[in-house]
């Protein structure tokens, strides 16, 4: 079946997927609305909502994810970060995974990976639960009508949460898969509903293919003054870091949440919708993404909900700390029409210290820059990934290291180049603890970020006074409009100042340990800039 806005040239029949029942191409909104509800899969909430569950899996499976040793990548691919699969393993589980797939329904979604037409990939998207063909068709872009009748996708993504894997024919290492294989331009996704695994096969994809186009794939959100998309900011981080908080600003254009890439024409959004967090969401702090979960069509995961009113629990994380929402970014009122920005004036990087440590704000030369992308130190926050329950300091290179198929090297020499190329300012921005380490100081607060960030993007923060930090050699303002002095200075927010030091000694020990891994592969400033 289908709704008709497909070319019949271009069905399921070359890729290998036949013998199944019914398939739905390219199905809109609210037909995919009604199929979840039809099927079981979830119900709707509140203004037409879409409230789901996730099943035994509310994070990513990181262990569960396999890119395929074949020839085309063998010397491309950085291997100590990405578990190989045999060829021959990874057709028997293609095979296997469409023997189970016979007789069933599936949901197909041509979509866009990628805001410019000179950089986008074409991918296909064939999904068994209607709910992530709607969640999918939120987070990449949306062709035209018109369009879809000459796609033709560059690659397949085949999700079905119902095939369970088997370690020994397959290769892996439970019923969970997640496998790229780059040669076939295909991934198979199984064992697992969660939606994120998703978007993030599409964005490792990318991290692969650009990079030789000489197009920086990055891990962050961006926005741009109104107005003025050449007056860009990115802002690198990982999962919990405040990468959607801080960049759905209201006195700034939102031009995505997540994924972009920086070409040689500027920076454009790889999706299309943003993947919120919503553990703690408040309308007061968060307006724009908290109207969403009363949207048709948001997709809202694992949040805990009134039964009888449809209620949403914001502060009830008994399933999981990883509640999230998906929505398309046309649900923003200040986003972007065309997800295309400037080259960025301003590039922050994201880190939630879980130690107490860092400053809430500091100035980075390019040297120190490439240092702490690399080092991409940060906190894994609860439920982000599968295990983690609280605060987990990490290192977790480019700020995206599980999505890097390539080696550190050649995303952060692609990010030194941009940045000596358009001279954008840089700075490091801690969203984690003050006052002491998780469990006894607090959370940054949300108001002395927006103001450190709002005065770093409109430039008046350059004119404040610095002072060089004794442990990490940056530079940090001593005072900024909005923001108590003494959270600039974070031994002051301790108790005991000697504790700081211990602290402080500690993770600079520990930033010093993991930076090792590159001085063969860096150069000298940067060896220079190291602590």
């Amino acid at each position: 079946m289908t709704d008709g806005r497909v070319n019949p040239a271009h069905t399921l029949d070359h890729q290998g997927i036949t013998g199944l029942g019914s398939v739905y191409y390219n199905l809109l909104e609210p037909a995919l609305v009604e199929a979840a509800v039809a099927r079981g899969e979830g119900r709707i909430g509140l203004g037409g909502t879409l409230l789901v569950s996730t099943g035994q899996f509310t994070g990513r499976s990181p262990n569960d994810k396999f890119v395929v040793r074949t020839p085309d990548v063998e010397d491309t691919i950085w291997w100590e970060n990405n578990t190989p699969m045999a060829p021959d393993a990874f057709d028997r589980l293609h095979a296997d995974m469409l023997t189970h797939m016979r007789g069933g329904d599936y949901f197909v979604q041509d979509l866009y990976g990628g805001a410019d037409p000179a950089h986008r990939l074409d991918v296909r998207v064939v999904t068994e639960l209607a709910w992530h063909n709607l969640f999918i068709r939120h987070l990449l872009r949306r062709p035209a009508a018109a369009e879809l009748a000459t796609f033709v996708p560059e690659f397949t993504i085949i999700n079905c949460p119902t095939f369970k894997a088997d370690p020994d024919r397959h290769g892996c290492r439970s019923d969970t898969v997640i496998s790229l294989n780059f040669a076939k331009k295909l991934i198979l996704i199984g064992g697992t509903e969660y939606g994120g695994e998703n978007k993030k096969s599409v964005f490792t994809l990318l991290n692969y293919i650009l990079p030789a186009k000489n197009v920086m794939a990055m891990h962050c959100s961006a926005n741009h003054a109104i107005g003025d998309p050449d007056n860009a900011a990115v802002f690198f981080g990982l999962s919990g870091t405040g990468k959607t908080t801080l960049s759905a600003d209201p006195s700034r254009t939102l031009i995505g949440d997540d994924e972009h890439g920086w070409s040689d024409t500027g920076i454009f959004n790889f999706e299309g919708g943003c993947y919120a967090k919503t553990i703690n969401l408040r309308e007061e702090a968060e307006p724009e993404i908290f109207a969403t979960t009363r949207k048709f069509g948001t997709v809202i995961e694992n949040m805990v909900y009134n039964p009888d009113t449809l209620e949403l629990d914001f502060d009830d994380d008994s399933l999981t700390a990883n509640t999230r929402c998906a929505y398309p970014l046309d649900m923003i009122s200040n986003a972007s029409e065309t997800g295309l920005g400037g080259h960025p004036k301003s590039i922050v990087m994201l880190t939630c210290d879980a130690f107490g440590v860092l400053p809430p704000i500091s100035r980075l030369t390019p040297a120190q820059a490439m240092y702490h992308f690399l080092s991409g130190f940060t906190a894994k926050v609860a439920g982000t990934e599968r295990g983690v329950t609280e605060p987990t300091p990490t290192f977790s290179t480019c700020f995206g290291a599980p999505f890097m198929p390539r080696r550190p090297e050649v995303y952060g020499d692609l990010l030194r180049q941009k940045i000596a190329e358009h001279g954008a300012t840089c700075w490091l921005v801690n969203t984690g603890w003050t006052g002491g380490a998780f469990g006894t100081g607090s959370r940054m607060p949300i108001k002395a970020t927006r103001a450190l960030l709002t005065a770093a993007l409109d430039g008046s923060l350059m004119n404040a006074e610095f002072r060089r930090d004794p442990n990490f050699g940056f530079d940090v303002p001593m005072s900024c409009t909005g923001v108590a002095d003494i959270l600039l200075d974070p031994r002051r927010t301790w108790d005991r100042p000697e504790s700081y030091d211990r602290q402080a000694q500690r993770l600079v020990q520990m930033f010093s340990d993991n930076f090792a891994q590159y001085v063969d592969h860096i150069d000298d400033d940067v060896k220079a800039a190291a602590i």
